[in-house]
C-alpha cells in the first residue's frame, strides 16, 4: 500500500468520515470515488484535501486492541470526541483519550460503555454534557425547528461558528460552499461532518494564536 493510500485512510479515520463520506471527499476532489482508480497524484491531492480539512500527522489514533473504541456504540462516541476536537476542548483525537475521559467521568470500563446500551448512555450523556459546558453546543430541539437544524453536524458547525464570530450570512455561504449544496435543508450528516472538520481547523488555529 502506498504512502498516500495510507494516509487517505488515516485521514477518514481522524476526520471521523465513514465508507460514504470518504468516497464522497474522493469524488469531489478526483472525480473517483475508488482510491485503487487514482493516481499518486490525485491520492496526494486527496491528502492535501484532509489536510486543509483539519487532518493533521499528530491526530491520527495510535490503537492498540484494549484501547480501540468499537461496539455497537463506538460510532456515535467517536463522532462525539471529534466534535469535542472541533470545537478546540479535546486535546488528542485519539481512541485512548476517548476512553480515559468517560472512565473520568463515568467511572465506566470501556468493555461497559461500549457494549451495554444503560452505560453508553451514560457516557453518551457525559460528552454531549461536557460539550454543552465548554463549548455552548446547544443539544436542544423543537418541532418548529427545520429538520436540518435538529441534526447533531448542525448543531455543532453553530458552535463553531459562534466561537469563530462568524456571522449567520457567512456561516450559510460557508456551509453551501463546503457541501456543495445549494439549500441548508438539503446537506446530509455526512456533508456536516465535512464542515465540521474544516471549521475545527480554524477552531484550533484560533485558540493556538491565543496561546
Amino acid at each position: 500500500m502506498s504512502a498516500a493510500l495510507k494516509a487517505i485512510h488515516a485521514g477518514a479515520r481522524a476526520l471521523g468520515l465513514d465508507e460514504d463520506g470518504r468516497r464522497d471527499l474522493m469524488a469531489r476532489v478526483t472525480g473517483k470515488r475508488s482510491a485503487g482508480e487514482m493516481s499518486e497524484d490525485e491520492r496526494s491531492a486527496v491528502v492535501a484535501e484532509m489536510r486543509r480539512l483539519g487532518f493533521e500527522a499528530s491526530s491520527k489514533a495510535r490503537r492498540s486492541p484494549s484501547k480501540t473504541v468499537s461496539g455497537p456504540y463506538g460510532k456515535k462516541l467517536q463522532a462525539l470526541w471529534i466534535a469535542g476536537w472541533n470545537l478546540g476542548v479535546v486535546r488528542s483525537a485519539d481512541d485512548a483519550a476517548l476512553i480515559a475521559f468517560v472512565k473520568r467521568q463515568t467511572g465506566l470500563s470501556h468493555e461497559r460503555f461500549l457494549r451495554d446500551p444503560a452505560d453508553a448512555a451514560r457516557a453518551i450523556e457525559a460528552l454531549k454534557s461536557w460539550l454543552a459546558r465548554e463549548a455552548d453546543v446547544d443539544w436542544s430541539d423543537g418541532l418548529h425547528l427545520p429538520v436540518y437544524q435538529r441534526l447533531p453536524g448542525y448543531k455543532i458547525a453553530l458552535a463553531q461558528a459562534t466561537l469563530l464570530a462568524i456571522n449567520t450570512s457567512d456561516f450559510r455561504n460557508l456551509c453551501l460552499d463546503l457541501s456543495g449544496k445549494a439549500f441548508l435543508g438539503d446537506i446530509e450528516p455526512r456533508d456536516w461532518m465535512v464542515i465540521m472538520n474544516a471549521l475545527g481547523k480554524r477552531v484550533r488555529e484560533a485558540k493556538e494564536a491565543k496561546g
